[in-house]
């Protein structure tokens, strides 16, 4: 299988025939399911959503009924609804589903029929299967992995903040946490299976558990420890915590490229970590809210530049260029501003002239004697 991220899933799986399956391996909570819906949703459908681990043989091929003289089967209200309109029809967990559960996946994968029901000819089937849990997996058929358009998935942490940026259930302060703290987004690698670890899935709840309630910009509020502890665990707890009780004392995006003078001083005071969270939030405002840099706010952008170690320069200067050719023109503009601070990391004057680029020396003309 091939290694993929969720931004070059999101670029190929809806210019796929619409007959073929898709198969994503990952380990789990990185939003396997939250990528299927980003796909229905770019090809403007609903998606049936079924975890096979929880399913019997009846809640998948369906119960049957007679006439009196002949037999049929009557398909399961979901089944039905993928053959009567096309939608994204989602097999989740189908290496934990009982083999005659896996049997009747086969058939839908292969066939796109469960007896005698045809899919929609616009309905597209995913399936997902975890991959390094601790729980119990059964083995894929190879005649069943064989019909799939199969990726490993391994979503960065760039896919998880593009998406979360998107979404309207993850809060600010969970996005910009992540931004300056990536490794509290996925499950530790050694982490204890059986303690609360943090996960993409769990950050999510968490974001939607603390809007619920109003208190996510209230740590101080007794409900908001004990709310982290139960998602996210003990130390990511402690960090998150600790993130939301000092943010006021960080700058917005907004106050960096139009008011620089005034945040300055917090500027100078913050570590590596809330810069990381600083470069994040003023890449963030650029890039949604405007086109081009007049004089003020290249100026602000070019002093927040110098501010900046080598290296995080660098890092500012890739999160305002991403966007191709639609932001070619705000990319011209933060060159025009930011260049001499991006060439010094190098150690390259702006007009000093490339080698490659000098006049060759010219060898001395040799006069002919006369005769």
């Amino acid at each position: 299988m091939s290694t993929m991220l969720v931004r070059t899933l999101l670029k190929i799986a809806p210019i796929l025939p619409g007959d073929t399956s898709i198969l994503l391996r990952g380990a789990h909570g990185i939003g396997k399911s939250q990528v299927v819906r980003q796909v229905a949703n770019q090809l403007g459908l609903d998606v049936v959503d079924r975890r096979l681990s929880q399913m019997s043989e009846g809640d998948m091929i369906g119960l049957p009924s007679t006439d009196g003289e002949v037999t049929r089967f009557n398909p399961p209200d979901w089944y039905k609804q993928a053959c009567s309109k096309p939608v994204c029809l989602f097999l989740d967990e189908l290496n934990r589903a009982t083999p005659e559960v896996m049997q009747a996946a086969f058939q839908v994968v292969l066939d796109r029929e469960l007896n005698g029901w045809k899919l929609h000819p616009q309905t597209r089937v995913f399936a997902a299967i975890n991959t390094g849990g601790t729980y119990t997996v059964n083995e894929m058929d190879p005649a069943l992995l064989d019909r799939f358009w199969a990726v490993d998935l391994t979503p960065d942490v760039q896919d998880w903040l593009t998406w979360a940026k998107e979404s309207d259930r993850i809060h600010d302060n969970v996005i910009t946490f992540i931004a300056g703290n990536d490794k509290w987004l996925d499950t530790p690698k050694n982490a204890d299976p059986s303690t609360v670890n943090t996960s993409r899935r769990s950050w999510e709840r968490l974001s939607v558990a603390l809007r619920s309630i109003n208190i996510a910009e209230l740590p101080d509020d007794p409900m908001f420890y004990p709310l982290c502890l139960g998602f996210i665990g003990t130390e990511a707890t402690i960090a998150f915590h600790g993130y939301v009780k000092t943010i006021d004392a960080q700058v917005t995006g907004k106050e960096i490229i139009e008011e620089f003078d005034n945040v300055k001083k917090k500027i100078d005071k913050l570590g590596q970590e809330k810069l990381n969270i600083s470069i994040e939030k003023m890449a963030d405002y650029v890039t949604k809210n405007l086109t081009t840099l007049n004089d003020v706010q290249g100026k602000n952008l070019r002093a927040f530049m110098i501010h900046l170690p080598a290296e995080l320069r660098v890092s500012a200067w890739s999160k305002l260029t991403v966007g191709g050719i639609e932001k070619l023109e705000l990319a011209k503009s933060v060159h025009k501003w930011c260049v001499d601070s991006i060439l010094t990391v190098f150690g390259v004057e702006k007009n000093s002239e490339p080698v490659a680029t000098k006049s060759p020396v010219k060898a001395p003309t040799v006069k002919k004697s006369k005769k």
